[in-house]
């Protein structure tokens, strides 16, 4: 358990940086550029880990079509994550994210068959009602970003729901390796359609997503193979207040009422989902 809160505590840190770094590089480049040479300096900053390993000889992987679809998401996901930063406050951007255990509750139902009962309904309710506070439809029109995000959140639970699975038979690094590769080629040609040479400070900018992107990862990778995704997950809820600090003292955004009970509810429902997994789980042992 231990180990697995020390991954997370890298996440967390990473993931806050991230926010903002990918903000201040979207100001000058265009999102598929940034996305490409995050993936291509990623490639570069994890050769270390791949040489570690055994070198390229095991990177070698037999799921390779669920690295590919996995990573076609999270592409999607991430490109639609880093448009929504561009848009809205960080807060909401994280805010909405977080309810990516909401849907992926409801795509383990359709998808592989779990049960749907009163507390996981009460878990969707609690969100659905959490999002409903922090976009306000009735107040004003939703707004291009809040649906980018919440779209953005769906992807992401698809690709932690197929990251769990990879984590079975493969290494993190494995898992960091073909996220790079895959994410690079898909990429490539949308990202040279709108190039142009960073300058000096955005390079600065796109060096520290490069990193935070793919340590990011590794560092949940790492807390996925140390404890089960219902224990990790609640730790990943710091992410709220960090960001939205972050947001405060780099951004001056403001964080209303609304804004707080939203992401309060939805925090809720995620925890009261995870604590009926942790209780039944515990009565079948």
């Amino acid at each position: 358990m231990s180990r697995a809160a020390a991954w997370m505590a890298g996440w967390l840190s990473l993931m806050v940086v991230i926010a903002v770094a990918g903000r201040e590089a979207t100001r000058e480049l265009a999102v598929f550029q940034i996305m490409v040479m995050r993936s291509l300096i990623g490639l570069v900053m994890l050769y270390p880990l791949v040489h570690a390993a055994g070198g390229f000889a095991a990177m070698k992987t037999a799921r390779w079509p669920q690295h590919a679809l996995r990573n076609a998401v999270h592409y999607a996901a991430q490109y639609g994550w880093f448009v929504a930063l561009t848009l809205i406050p960080l807060a909401q951007v994280v805010a909405i994210e977080f309810t990516m255990p909401i849907w992926t509750a409801l795509l383990a139902v359709a998808l592989l068959g779990e049960r749907f009962n009163r507390w996981k309904a009460l878990a969707v309710l609690l969100g659905l009602v959490g999002v409903a506070l922090i976009v306000r439809p009735a107040a004003s029109a939703i707004s291009p970003g809040q649906l980018i995000a919440l779209a953005a959140a769906v992807g992401f639970a698809v690709s932690v729901t197929l990251t769990k699975s990879l984590t079975r038979t493969d290494s993190a690094v494995q898992i960091m390796f073909w996220m790079l590769i895959v994410q690079s080629v898909l990429g490539l040609l949308p990202a040279l359609a709108v190039w142009r040479w960073p300058s000096p400070t955005v390079w600065g900018w796109v060096l520290v997503i490069a990193f935070c992107g793919t340590f990011s990862h590794y560092c949940m990778s790492r807390a996925l193979r140390h404890a089960d995704a219902t224990v990790v997950v609640p730790m990943d809820f710091l992410r709220v207040p960090l960001t939205a600090l972050a947001g405060w003292l780099v951004y001056s955004e403001r964080i209303d009422l609304l804004t707080v009970i939203g992401t309060a509810l939805i925090l809720g429902g995620n925890l009261l989902n995870l604590r009926r997994i942790d209780g039944g789980q515990a009565r079948t042992r």
